[in-house]
């Protein structure tokens, strides 16, 4: 079973702005909640093949993968994934011009699970699901307080 996860929120920013923050894996310890670390692999800044290693929470469980960037279009678009693990993931950032000069974005999330991991994917993508309105919220207090 495949799990496909997607959250979106209003951003009163600039779409440029909000995908410049969003897009940089150095900002990430300070939206996402269960991420802990984050390391580059390979040189800074983000383009396509930038590998980044992450240590993360989730489910009581701690988790470190590395993220490849697949795609990037700057203030539009980012696609990143792993292959490593039980779960591996694709992670994408799309931003769109909202209304009064805001920015939606959106927030997808999605994967195949494999052994134990296929049980759980109900449970797993409500609770990405969840985490990830919590995420999208703590970006837009960041966003709209600077």
């Amino acid at each position: 079973m495949a799990v496909d996860v997607v959250s979106q929120i209003e951003i009163a920013r600039a779409r440029a702005d909000v995908a410049a923050y969003a897009c940089d894996p150095g900002n990430a310890t300070e939206w996402y909640v269960n991420i802990k670390s984050v390391e580059w692999r390979t040189p800074k800044p983000p383009a396509v093949g930038t590998r980044v290693g992450f240590v993360a929470t989730f489910l009581g469980r701690r988790l470190e993968y590395t993220y490849e960037v697949r795609e990037l279009v700057p203030g539009e678009r980012l696609v990143m994934s792993t292959d490593q693990g039980p779960f591996p993931m694709e992670t994408t950032y799309a931003f769109d011009d909202a209304r009064d000069g805001a920015t939606r974005m959106t927030l997808r999330n999605r994967g195949e699970q494999s052994g134990f991991a296929k049980i759980a994917a109900p449970a797993m993508a409500a609770a990405m699901k969840r985490a990830n309105a919590k995420d999208l919220k703590r970006l837009k207090e960041i966003l709209e307080t600077r």
